[in-house]
């Protein structure tokens, strides 16, 4: 079924052209990602769906009752309420069926309508068909849905009834996404719904989305996102949008082969054009063949030249170098503790650093990553312990806010005022390479996106050539293309690389060792980010079978003592103590099924069939509510 249809859009703001003659076509069960540089006007035509924004030329149509939810880049939910009650609000429509159902039930009970056979009749078809409705539309499961969204978002740990006027913008932003999500909307419409979402959050929420029921149209810099969850790529370069079929790995292949393809035909056209032209000045002027040079003259003015195929858009050139070379021991943190205002995060970590070393800081958000950074590069003090460095190592450290620019500066003075003793000619270069170009430098910095703001963060960080990058999340606001170029940099950088990022394929590349930061310290891991969740997910097998084994041991009734005591009492021991047995035998079989269904719904013949990945989906949630059932039992034994 079709649920959007945009056709010959076109958007300018002022007399600016944004977008041209776009075409777009959303259908149930499509996941569908919008690409392209910063500024390109992706967003901008999210807004235009989405009913925000107004365009000049073409049309958007859809049906009247297809639902649209969109969500805005890093939005917030303002609300004066609870967790709960915000996130319950949702389902008030259900909810009210629900008490209609209760007010038909105590109706059906009361005498005059009992001993009324017609008057019962007409009661009990109204609640059958009530109930068949309030079934149909989740009613028996939104609240298991409401603690399982809130659970993935990472709010399990929360109470409930805390005030979301309390919570950080981060928390906020999660929430709107949660609560979006709660409202399943036919077309889903999100704008990078990846920040502020570590990576176990990312997991999850692209687990969800695999299942979701509606279409949905994304904007997001995550690849390994969008690999996941998309199954068509539209591209939105120089004002116009092309359509490509797969995930974003195959939109890069075929996108390549296309310009290959048309660049060929392209070429062959030219020389073919230019021999037409070469024999039509060689021989219009003779007599004998000037009827022929006419004819190929024809053919030319008949011949539909086409244009130059587009090639990508030129991306920034980033270099970082060193001015010399550190010692072997870069960096020595020694049973430190770090907080900020009297409030300790993070006690008792030590690790050290190697040159050369290329490591990725990972770990929930809360737990420490950005202060533990800025706590080794002295910008917040520590609470207790201490932090060394190797001989010869100098600092560089980009912070993911950006505070270190000045937003009353333009952009080449942000640069030249740090290295006066730089010619103006040599400062706009380098500026150019991170594409700041003509009067772009000469823009104030308070004007610039966060794209912007980021290369012009990475260019000053570039001019520094330290030895020793300190890098919290560096591709926060960067397009594709810049983070490709970021990575190739930092793969060739000479120096030593300490980085945060929720960026797998970044971290896949660029880490030789991840470090994970958590309540109990810091775990090394000496590989990249593949290496990291294949130990984890080790890890998290062998802690669940040592569970199961503690769990049985635990259920065994002393061997001495059993001889003495009540046989009744022996026999309930052991039918308890068999019975959990026949419950973690049957949990650990659901979480099988949701093992097998999960791995299925990451095959794209699984993902791309809606009613096959909708029947997986089914399968898993009803996997997922036996296991909560299963345990509900489980604990109760347990606690007897």
């Amino acid at each position: 079924m079709i649920l959007l249809q945009v056709q010959q859009l076109s958007k300018y703001f002022g007399a600016e052209l944004i977008l041209s003659n776009i075409k777009l076509e959303v259908q149930t069960g499509d996941r569908i990602a919008l690409v392209g540089r910063n500024g390109a006007g992706k967003s901008t035509l999210l807004k235009i769906i989405a009913g925000q924004l107004s365009h000049e030329e073409g049309s958007i149509m859809k049906p009247k009752d297809v639902t649209i939810g969109y969500l805005a880049q890093d939005t917030g939910l303002e609300s004066n309420l609870s967790i709960w009650d915000e996130m319950n609000s949702v389902f008030d429509g259900l909810r009210a069926m629900e008490q209609k159902l209760r007010n038909l039930e105590a109706e059906m009970a009361e005498p005059d309508v009992y001993n009324d056979p017609v008057r019962y009749e007409q009661v009990m078809t109204a609640y059958d068909q009530l109930q068949n409705e309030f079934k149909e539309a989740g009613g028996y499961q939104y609240e298991a849905e409401l603690r399982s969204v809130l659970h993935g978002f990472r709010f399990h740990d929360y109470d409930y009834s805390t005030l979301i006027s309390t919570l950080s913008g981060g928390q906020k932003t999660r929430l709107a996404l949660a609560r979006l999500l709660l409202t399943k909307p036919d077309i889903l419409i999100l704008d990078e719904p990846t920040n502020h979402l570590d990576i176990e959050t990312l997991a999850w929420l692209e687990n969800y989305l695999q299942g979701y029921s509606g279409a949905i149209l994304i904007v997001s810099h995550d690849r390994y996102f969008l690999d996941k969850t998309v199954n068509q790529v539209y591209e939105v370069s120089r004002h116009k949008m092309r359509k490509f079929a797969g995930n974003y790995s195959k939109y890069l292949i075929q996108k390549a082969e296309q310009f290959e393809r048309e660049m060929k035909q392209y070429e062959k056209q030219q020389e073919e054009a230019a021999k037409l032209e070469d024999f039509i000045q060689r021989n219009i002027a003779r007599a004998s063949t000037t009827k022929r040079a006419q004819s190929r003259r024809k053919q030319l003015d008949r011949m539909e030249m086409m244009a130059r195929p587009d090639g990508a858009e030129k991306p920034p050139s980033m270099l970082f170098d060193i001015n010399r070379q550190s010692g072997n021991e870069v960096l020595s943190v020694d049973h430190i503790s770090i907080g900020y205002s009297g409030k300790e995060i993070g006690t008792n970590l030590f690790f050290s650093i190697s040159r050369g070393d290329s490591i990725a800081l990972v770990g929930p958000n809360g737990a420490g990553k950005s202060t533990l950074l800025k706590s080794i590069t002295g910008a917040l003090p520590l609470i207790n312990g201490h932090v060394g460095y190797g001989a010869g190592v100098e600092i560089g450290y980009y912070d993911q806010e950006q505070s270190h620019l000045n937003r009353a500066k333009t952009v080449l003075a942000e640069l030249w005022d740090d290295y006066p003793g730089v010619p103006e000619k040599d400062i706009r270069s380098i500026l150019g390479t991170f594409l700041f170009s003509g009067d772009d430098v000469l823009k104030p910095v308070a004007a610039l996106s966060g794209g912007e703001k980021a290369r012009l963060a990475l260019a000053k960080l570039a001019m520094q050539k330290a030895n020793f990058l300190i890098l919290d999340e560096p591709t926060n606001h960067l397009d594709l293309d810049s983070k490709e170029v970021l990575e190739n940099a930092l793969i060739d950088y000479p120096g030593t690389l300490l980085f945060v990022s929720h960026d797998r394929y970044f971290i896949n590349r660029i880490a030789t060792k991840v470090f994970e930061l958590t309540q109990e310290g810091v775990t090394v891991y000496l590989g990249d980010y593949d290496y990291y969740v294949e130990k984890k997910t080790e890890q998290q097998e062998l802690a669940a079978l040592e569970a199961v084994q503690t769990n049985i041991a635990a259920v065994k009734p002393a061997a001495a003592d059993s001889y003495k005591s009540d046989k009744e009492q022996r026999k309930k021991e052991r039918q308890k103590a068999r019975r959990i047995e026949e419950i973690e035998a049957e949990i650990t079989k659901q979480e099988e099924k949701i093992t097998e269904a999960e791995e299925l719904l990451c095959l794209p013949e699984i993902y791309e069939d809606h009613e096959q990945s909708l029947k997986l989906q089914q399968q898993l949630d009803e996997a997922n509510q036996k296991i909560e059932q299963l345990m509900e039992e489980w604990e109760e034994l347990q606690s007897n």
